[in-house]
């Protein structure tokens, strides 16, 4: 699948524009891992803006292994060739899919997906409403605070550096470095 397929397919199911904004978030996120790690930016890049395509239409709140997102979309991606590692990637970053993330690219999705969403929200209560100033003890101190963006799990943040073998503050770092020049895609940089 290319990026023009996978981002035509993500619009198709995705109206909402935070939603979007946070798979280009991810999608960035990705690739800047996998040039980290000397992996396939392309198919890395697929996987962080595909993860969450199908979740305003097939949300799962009953949290079922095989039904609802990510499940009804990685069936999509299935029928249309996508390869299995892509598939199994997207499944891992659900745990309740209860699919072990053993490859880099599906530790590294469950990884960046919470940071993501935590970052962009840090970056929007600040008056740029930008990442351009964002240091790791405001991220740290923020993430202590469980009412400030309290849909984000912060358990899933600490394992998923655990998970990739970076600590916690090099990947809050390497994440924020990563976004910034990408910022304004997550409607960001424009206070």
């Amino acid at each position: 699948m290319t990026r023009e397929e996978a981002l035509s397919l993500m619009h198709e199911y995705t109206e909402t524009e935070n939603l979007r904004r946070h798979m280009y978030a991810v999608e960035t996120a990705m690739r800047a891992y996998a040039r980290r790690f000397g992996e396939d930016e392309d198919a890395w890049g697929l996987v962080g803006l595909l993860h969450d395509f199908d979740y305003q239409k097939y949300p799962n709140q009953e949290h079922s292994p095989t039904e609802g997102h990510p499940s009804f979309g990685v069936n999509l991606l299935r029928g249309r060739d996508v390869g299995d590692a892509i598939c199994e990637a997207i499944l891992g970053h659900a745990t309740y899919c209860n699919v072990p993330r053993e490859s880099q690219m599906a530790k590294t999705l469950f990884a960046v997906d919470e940071l993501c969403g935590f970052l962009v929200a840090c970056a929007l209560v600040r008056p740029n409403k930008s990442l351009n100033d964002l240091q790791i003890k405001s991220v740290k101190k923020k993430l202590k605070d469980k009412a400030f963006a309290r849909g984000v799990n912060r358990d899933d943040i600490g394992q998923g550096a655990e998970e990739i073998g970076v600590p916690l503050e090099e990947h809050i770092q390497f994440t924020i470095d990563a976004l910034r020049p990408e910022q304004e895609k997550f409607g960001l940089g424009t206070g």
